[in-house]
């Protein structure tokens, strides 16, 4: 079982860096070579601005390359909930913002021909208990006929047509949804950002942020360092992000296994239109196949942070998890276990925008594939004078309590969750 992504091991390497050392000046630097830097770098680039994105370590590398694959709409709350907090007209345009961030996928993808295998397969959410299908149905008739008409029950007698498995209790479709390979898909975006003029530096953490006089910024890297006359932070919780950032997004570890490749009755017998699946528990389980018939089945298992025991420990726990699901496949091996992070806010709901002259986009919330693309894009309008392309503008975000880097209190909130699947 080899302990590393999927995504990056199947993806042909990524081999337009810039060699030489960081240096000179730029309209704008884009701090990480995620999908949101990248999207940011294309659209800036197609604009006509002088672009340059510093990376850590290797474009998709991080968050981007390490998730589960889905591109999914609809979002991580109860639209019901959300609309009595926020209002339904907020919530309903935070909804249609997911559908748009499908859409912007796909439009890239087809404008840039990159080969991802990107497919609009839907999705469906599966209810683990009898309460939770209770839960769907209550909030669909909302949903259905406020945000998304395309939405549709699937009550447990007919749930053998999605999910071969008597684990689950009922769904709710989203018809909107995709997949896409997501190392083809980053390797295929950076090559079109530097298509179109941007440079990208791999190896040039980012060591320094200073204000010049007069609004430019100095981004101070290993590998030297340039003037900007905007920055875009695109970094998610990393070390590089200023405390202000750290202090209000949480690094929470996902981890996910992949199977050796199944044949097409196996397939059939598992998921038989190939959709994007996630589970209603709070540490639930996500699941898709892959272009070559790999069941890629991943969530939380553990409340810790990824690193190679990490991930080989929870590794174990998914693949219990998935032989119990699905036990026809339970002698199919396990070739690969990786994990990664996932960028979260205290409610579930990303930010952008603007603090101190540094712009941003991060706290994706395991929404990130979709929406890190449409967000940097997004952003890119936003610095080029268009304020209203941000979607999550003027949400209020207040520092998570006792937060100031490392998440020392996951083990606490493992056990809070752990406790309330146990209950609900």
């Amino acid at each position: 079982m080899k302990l590393v992504s999927y995504w990056q091991d199947t993806a042909p390497a990524f081999g337009g860096a810039e060699a030489g050392p960081v240096e000179g000046k730029a309209d704008v630097v884009v701090v990480g070579a995620g999908f949101t830097g990248l999207s940011a770098a294309l659209a800036l680039a197609r604009r006509g601005a002088s672009v340059v994105v510093l990376e850590a370590e290797r474009v998709v590398a991080k968050q981007s390359g390490r998730n589960g694959g889905h591109v999914n709409n609809g979002l991580a709350h109860d639209f019901g909930g959300l609309a009595a907090r926020l209002g339904l007209d907020r919530a309903r345009a935070l909804y249609h913002a997911y559908d748009a961030a499908v859409d912007t996928v796909e439009r890239i993808v087809a404008k840039e021909a990159i080969a991802c295998d990107f497919r609009r397969s839907g999705k469906i959410k599966l209810a683990a208990k009898p309460g939770h299908w209770d839960g769907l149905a209550r909030g669909f008739e909302l949903l259905h006929r406020e945000a998304d008409p395309e939405t549709d029950l699937i009550p447990r007698d007919r749930l053998r047509e999605e999910v071969g498995s008597d684990a689950f209790h009922g769904g709710l479709l989203y018809r909107k949804s995709a997949q896409m390979h997501m190392g083809r898909f980053g390797k295929g975006l950076a090559e079109a950002a530097v298509r179109h003029g941007a440079r990208i530096f791999e190896g040039a953490a980012v060591t320094g942020l200073a204000r010049l006089p007069g609004g430019a910024h100095r981004v101070t890297t290993v590998r030297g360092g340039i003037e900007a006359k905007q920055v875009l932070l695109a970094t998610g919780p990393s070390r590089q992000a200023p405390l202000f950032f750290r202090r209000r997004v949480i690094p929470v570890g996902s981890f996910i296994i992949a199977t050796a490749p199944l044949g097409e009755a196996q397939v059939a017998s598992v998921m038989p239109h190939r959709r994007t699946a996630t589970t209603t528990m709070n540490i639930g389980n996500y699941f898709r196949f892959s272009p070559d018939n790999r069941l890629i089945f991943g969530g939380r298992a553990r409340f810790a942070l990824s690193n190679p025991g990490s991930d080989a420990k929870s590794g174990r726990i998914l693949q219990a998890q998935l032989r119990a699901a699905f036990p026809q496949i339970a002698e199919v091996p396990v070739e690969y276990c990786w994990g990664g992070e996932v960028d979260m806010t205290a409610d579930r709901l990303p930010r952008a925008g603007e603090r101190d002259g540094l712009f941003y986009a991060m706290g994706f919330s395991g929404h990130g594939a979709q929406m890190s693309v449409h967000l940097g894009r997004q952003m890119a309008a936003v610095m080029g004078g268009d304020a209203a392309a941000n979607p999550f503008r003027g949400l209020d975000w207040p520092a998570v309590p006792g937060h100031f880097g490392p998440p020392w209190f996951l083990p606490l909130v493992g056990l809070y969750y752990r406790a309330k699947d146990a209950l609900q």
